[in-house]
């Protein structure tokens, strides 16, 4: 029992000295050259693009050991909240990250009151932090931001922006900022500054977007995007169940297919209701999916549970959606023959497609109609993940193909 208490008391009091020292905010001994904040900021910037930050806070933190007012690793520390923020599910721990996030923020700009360039790069980390947290008025305190890091530009010295690099950072994140708050034009607008500019380190990040931005506009110049649809349009990759909510919210499958399809009774439903699909935001939706038997989002056998299950949260590769669009337009037209109207070509029209592949067929379907399109180089990539942008194009496009019957 004493030497419990004797543990614990070492225990405590070594907890007890740990604290002492970060709370006196004493700057420790670099070990080497590169021991020293701006490398570690940097590597930690770095390890954030690579999807690991926790990684990239233990970098922030030796940052901040050195200097305590090292301004960038602050920030850095912030956006690492911030990204936790976002990726919790839970919105209590949720709420608190995101206040971490904030707090460290502000620290980050009172400690570079002194210098502009330093500023200039904790307002653009800033403005990811608030993208990323999605908090109320976020957007308009991300525009803050950049209103007042504009007025820096001038005086900044891009040889000591060592993550960021040059001036079109701010524009670049400003457009993601717009693109996620569903402002496609403003963000169309201002990812147009960098490709303006001389090519650097943000251009193909920004035309990238900008052409996701171009399609959703696209898609827009004839339809009014419902809430859900926009937040949708913005994922990097979209899911099952996304999938299943613009069919039913966009094209009104339900009604459309309603007067097509002979039914044997006139309250048709689906045979069952997966297990993962009870109490999903888009429940009734995907129920009206399954109600319809459209090929390419039927329930999937699970080995471990032994049922057949929906997966809503599996993302929609671009072979799958290419199964459902054709089945859609199988079902509008009435013509079977579409599923096999290009079964036992010697050659395939994709380099990256086999005429023997079980999704061939499709393939050729959606993309003679312009449903989806391929690369510059013909390829087709049919196991890549659909963003929701190119999402939203093909359904509009599908929309307007039913306008037709």
């Amino acid at each position: 029992m004493k030497m419990k208490m004797k543990q614990s008391l070492i225990f405590f009091t070594g907890m007890l000295l740990i604290l002492s020292f970060v709370g006196c905010g004493k700057k420790v001994t670099p070990q080497s050259i590169e021991d020293n904040p701006a490398h570690h900021y940097l590597m930690g910037m770095e390890l954030i693009d690579q999807g690991m930050p926790d990684k990239a806070f233990v970098r922030f933190e030796r940052a901040v050991a050195l200097d305590p007012e090292y301004a960038p690793a602050i920030a850095g520390k912030a956006l690492v909240y911030a990204i936790r923020a976002e990726a919790e599910s839970d919105e209590k721990y949720s709420a608190a990250d995101a206040e971490r996030a904030v707090d460290q923020f502000d620290k980050a700009v009172s400690e570079a009151s002194s210098d502009r360039t330093y500023k200039f790069g904790v307002y653009v980390t800033g403005i990811r932090i608030y993208t990323r947290i999605a908090s109320r008025g976020w957007l308009e305190r991300a525009e803050d931001l950049y209103s007042d890091a504009k007025l820096m530009v001038k005086e900044v010295k891009e040889e000591d922006l060592p993550y960021y690099r040059n001036i079109e950072a701010l524009h670049y994140f400003m457009g993601e900022a717009y693109f996620k708050g569903g402002e496609f034009r403003k963000a169309e607008d201002i990812l147009g500054i960098v490709l303006a500019a001389s090519p650097g380190k943000w251009h193909d990040k920004s035309n990238a977007l900008y052409t996701r931005c171009q399609k959703i506009l696209r898609a827009m110049s004839n339809y009014t995007l419902t809430d859900v649809a926009k937040k949708i349009a913005v994922k990097d990759k979209v899911d099952r169940a996304d999938v299943a909510a613009l069919l039913v919210d966009e094209l009104h499958m339900d009604r459309l297919f309603a007067g097509r399809i002979p039914v044997p009774g006139k309250n048709m439903k689906a045979s069952f209701t997966p297990a993962d699909v009870v109490g999903h935001m888009f429940e009734p939706e995907i129920m009206t999916v399954l109600k319809w038997n459209v090929r390419g989002l039927q329930p999937i056998y699970d080995e471990t549970t032994r049922a057949e299950l929906f997966f809503p949260k599996k993302p929609m590769t671009r072979k799958e959606l290419a199964f459902v669009l054709e089945d859609v337009l199988i079902k509008l037209t009435g013509d079977k023959t579409m599923s096999s109207q290009h079964l036992g070509q010697d050659k395939s029209l994709y380099p990256d497609v086999n005429p023997t592949d079980a999704w061939y067929n499709a393939i050729v379907t959606v993309v003679n109609r312009n449903l989806m399109e391929t690369d510059l180089s013909g390829a087709f990539s049919p196991d890549g993940n659909m963003d929701g942008a190119d999402l939203i194009l093909s359904l509009m496009r599908l929309r307007n193909i039913m306008n037709v019957y």
